[in-house]
């Protein structure tokens, strides 16, 4: 079987996968957030937390608890961290310094999980399953929750409550992510993930001398690093290493991971606001970025340059034998496209198109479909956008799902697209600018500045991928990186709130002959190319630095 027709099939098998959960799971969720009953566990941890989940919220009070619950979780990272070498069942590590431990903290609670450490050479069990893994599944209802926000914010109206922020939190957690990440993890273990809290073993190496590995609950952790789009791995290598990823089923089945839960919240959309196929204009324009890209990562990682990579069948650096071009290809763009980061092969290693192709699947805002909860409300953004613009096109005043987009709600939405490419195009330019950051580069010229460039990327987006070229463990980057992070993630939420409680303070909108279809494949390629223009093409100079003339150089 050729390299090319392996890839086709593992395409035509995720998607099957991915179509058969799609209702049965979009429609649980709507049915979770939509209901006004308590389980019993659930109970207990509101007595718990000291929270009212009848108590309806406005979007300042929403937001107060998001904000309240990241801090609290930033600093307990931290603390643990800190504390680490006094902790037992910490194998022996030392603990961590306070500028890591500063950007670990907020690399986890701000669903980044960007690591400039070696994972299995500085966190022991406690904090790997303590701190890490806990902060997976919350960091990720979180965002679930604020996307749950918006649509109420959609489907609400004359009430300015959008729900409540500790019923979503918690509910999400429980009913959602919980009970899918154990059959997930039983999966992953009878593939051949290592899941165990043992300690560390000297083994012999082929040609003589001995190496250090140490167990660890890897499978569990796996589980909801990709079902939570969080990507930050037990080791190092991340899902290259045999222990997190042994082989093309466990590869399949990962990617499945990622991509199940920010797909079938558009099938939760459609529900909650009454209208299915407003969900199947949502995920048409996300699944038309996803295959674009996919095809294009294949064709520029295929193309033969000349008599090595012929008889490598194509771009194999930096790539695992076992997976290939083609599984590594639908990996990269899967875990670049959602807020993921995991990463089977080494995006460094990539062709120049190719790590450009990793590098604006974040800069798109990660939307198709993107992260838990934020792929959802980033793609709802878009859409206002292009309504608005439909309307300038038109002469009449946009509409969206029967709420009119007026000044308000368009200052609130520009907001939301300029300030994560601020974060990157700054940070980046401070960092090239000024000589220590420099210095933390492998490359000089056009790949030396894709590093950098992918380093705030992936920051501000909240992915955590590296284009593993760079030294980041450093004071410079891990500070700033921090910072890019936890305002990249936080920033957005708050005009997505603000947002949310001004639509569902609205009258709805009688729907006249003039109403603009949203539900209609016009309007989902409105919304591509809504995506492409004003997204895509705010980072064109930078990535015409970078990865663009290192691939035309090539």
């Amino acid at each position: 079987m050729s390299p090319v027709l392996a890839g086709v099939l593992q395409m035509l098998a995720l998607v099957a996968a991915l179509a058969l959960a799609y209702r049965p799971l979009g429609d649980h969720m709507a049915r979770v957030y939509s209901s006004t009953k308590h389980l019993r566990i659930e109970r207990w941890i509101y007595r718990a937390i000291g929270a009212d989940p009848a108590t309806g919220m406005r979007w300042p009070a929403y937001l107060r608890g998001v904000l309240a619950f990241s801090a609290v979780g930033v600093l307990f990272l931290y603390a643990l961290q800190r504390l680490q070498g006094t902790l037992p069942g910490s194998l022996g590590f030392a603990s961590i310094d306070p500028d890591q431990a500063f950007n670990t903290a907020a690399s986890f609670v701000a669903n980044t999980n960007w690591q400039s450490y070696y994972g299995e050479q500085a966190m022991g069990h406690v904090v790997q399953t303590g701190g890490l893994a806990v902060q997976n599944f919350v960091s990720a209802a979180v965002g679930m929750a604020v996307a749950v926000a918006l649509v109420r914010g959609f489907a609400r109206s004359r009430t300015g409550e959008l729900g409540n922020f500790w019923a979503d939190l918690v509910r999400g957690t429980v009913r959602v992510l919980l009970p899918l990440s154990v059959v997930g993890a039983l999966v992953l273990v009878a593939t051949g993930v290592i899941q165990n809290f043992s300690g560390i073993h000297e083994v012999g190496q082929f040609g003589g001398g001995t190496q250090q590995w140490n167990g660890g609950a890897v499978a569990s952790q796996e589980v909801i690093k990709e079902l939570g789009t969080n990507g930050g791995g037990y080791f190092n290598a991340n899902s290259s290493h045999p222990f997190e990823n042994p082989d093309g089923l466990s590869n399949l089945f990962e990617i499945f991971l990622i991509l199940l839960i920010p797909s079938a919240m558009t099938r939760t959309f459609g529900r909650m606001v009454g209208c299915p196929k407003q969900g199947y204009a949502i995920l048409a324009t996300m699944a038309t970025v996803w295959l674009g890209f996919t095809a294009l990562m294949m064709w520029t990682e295929f193309s033969h340059h000349g008599p090595a990579f012929d008889l490598a069948g194509g771009a194999m650096e930096g790539k695992e034998t076992r997976f290939g071009i083609a599984g590594s290809s639908v990996f990269a763009v899967a875990t670049t496209l959602t807020s993921t980061g995991a990463v089977n092969s080494f995006h460094s290693s990539y062709t120049g198109l190719g790590g450009g192709i990793t590098m604006l699947g974040m800069q798109l805002g990660e939307i198709a479909p993107g992260g838990v909860g934020s792929g959802l409300y980033g793609m709802l953004i878009t859409a206002i956008v292009a309504v608005f613009l439909a309307g300038l096109m038109v002469g009449r005043t946009p509409e969206y799902l029967g709420k009119r987009i007026g000044t308000r709600e368009i200052k609130f939405t520009a907001c939301y697209i300029l300030v994560t490419p601020a974060l990157v195009l700054c940070f980046t330019a401070a960092a090239v600018a000024l000589p220590t950051p420099a210095d933390s580069m492998t490359n000089t010229g056009a790949h030396g500045f894709s590093e950098i460039l992918y380093a705030y990327t992936s920051g501000a987006n909240n992915n955590g991928s590296a284009f593993a070229g760079l030294n980041a463990d450093t004071q410079w980057f891990n500070t700033t990186l921090g910072i890019v992070m936890l305002l990249g993630r936080f920033l957005p939420m708050v005009f997505v709130l603000a947002l949310a409680g001004s639509l569902a303070r609205q009258s709805p909108v009688p729907v006249t002959a003039g109403t603009l279809g949203t539900q209609k494949p016009i309007f989902s390629g409105l919304l591509l190319a809504t995506v492409v223009v004003v997204t895509g093409l705010t980072y064109f100079p930078a990535l015409a630095l970078g990865p663009l003339a290192e691939g035309l150089a090539s």
